[in-house]
């Protein structure tokens, strides 16, 4: 009965332990050394000859698991009554403990510690079992008797719009249905994180304008999955802007290229007259499997910075949220962004005439853009 109620005791320690509930598993650690500390001695004791005289070593450890037990009490105190109840117990047996090494333990109070310990250890183990097996509280643990209440200051307050995680394939779709509503969206990209609104909705794409404070001469790009959309479109570009565009895609280079009636057939429907200027567009695939996957569940994206007109960009969802969250229906998060800086953006327009020219130069240096064009040209 010793060794198997140490060994109870102990394997309660550890599955508590591998539930993450550390108070819990150094109280049944603590409570499997009491048990088989006690039990050896109590049965061993004549035996070892140990007494009031030659017992200095026992008394010490039980008066240390007194006090040990009472730290215990105090955070049981804090969850719920059943557990509150075994350490209450447990100090009980610690005292029988005690009072056994000066030999002054009354049998009859051995007796009654004994038999409360019993049946409060078999009705917390089996409230334990069929509350966990039917995840309802079938039989009551009894509510904490202390309470921690936190100051405002503690409790976080809600975000101000939705928040998905980008690795939960619900947090891509409620982004999806989002911008399918005529939603603006903060999403990561493979750069800095950005605003974005379905090509479908031009007041989506007014919107940003809004958000953003952003002057309305600085045309929005648009992101598409893969250069396979863009062919399916039949766009009329050169033999040489698409082997540079191959060479670039997908990454962070956008290119201005023509704008053209084939936008439509990519699927730049009502936005057509509010991406890019009158005559270009600036077109984008991004090395991101998330923003990828969300593209092709909502068609072509219209995308800029998502970072007030004139301000640092947003390098975490952090930042977006409290920047902002509030003007936003939704943000995605995925934690920081693989650059600080955004895209650098090329113009193709003239790219048969007079080569490409470097618009802004981003976390690619214009020098690696340079050397992709003259490679491109020399195939």
């Amino acid at each position: 009965l010793i060794l198997i109620g140490g060994f109870v005791q102990l394997l309660a320690g550890f599955l508590a332990f591998r539930k993450y509930d550390h108070l819990g598993g150094a109280a049944f650690l603590t409570f499997s050394a009491l048990w088989s500390s006690f039990g050896a001695t109590r049965v061993l004791g004549h035996s070892l000859n140990i007494g009031a005289g030659n017992a200095e070593g026992f008394t010490a450890g039980s008066v240390a698991f007194l006090v040990l037990n009472a730290f215990l009490i105090i955070l049981a105190s804090s969850f719920d009554v059943v557990l509150l109840c075994v350490t209450l117990a447990m100090e009980l047996l610690a005292v029988c403990f005690l009072l056994f090494t000066l030999e002054k333990l009354p049998l009859p109070f051995e007796i009654v510690v004994l038999s409360i310990l019993s049946v409060i250890c078999f009705y917390g183990a089996t409230a334990s079992l069929a509350n966990g097996t039917f995840g309802k509280d079938l039989l009551m643990m009894g509510p904490p008797l202390l309470t921690v209440q936190s100051s405002k200051k503690d409790r976080e307050d809600p975000p101000p719009c939705v928040c998905p995680q980008s690795h939960l394939t619900s947090g891509l779709r409620t982004i999806a249905e989002l911008l399918d509503t005529g939603a603006v969206c903060g999403v990561p990209t493979d750069t800095v994180y950005a605003l974005a609104a379905s090509c479908k909705h031009p007041e989506a794409i007014e919107k940003v304008y809004r958000i953003k404070d952003r002057p309305q001469e600085k045309p929005i790009c648009i992101f598409i999955s893969n250069l396979d959309q863009l062919r399916a479109a039949a766009p009329p570009i050169s033999p040489l802007l698409w082997e540079f565009m191959e060479n670039v895609y997908p990454g962070g280079i956008g290119c201005i290229i023509r704008k053209g009636e084939w936008l439509k057939k990519l699927g730049v429907g009502a936005g057509y007259s509010r991406v890019g200027t009158q005559d270009s567009i600036m077109i984008r695939v991004p090395d991101l499997t998330v923003l990828v996957h969300l593209i092709d569940m909502t068609g072509p994206l219209a995308i800029t910075s998502a970072n007030p007109s004139g301000e640092a960009d947003s390098t975490h969802h952090d930042m977006v949220i409290s920047r902002l969250g509030h003007k936003l229906e939704g943000v995605l998060c995925d934690g920081d962004s693989d650059e600080v800086v955004a895209s650098t953006v090329v113009n193709c327009t003239e790219i048969d005439e007079s080569g490409i020219t470097i618009v802004r130069e981003g976390c690619i240096p214009a020098g690696k853009v340079m050397q992709i064009f003259e490679r491109a040209k020399n195939r």
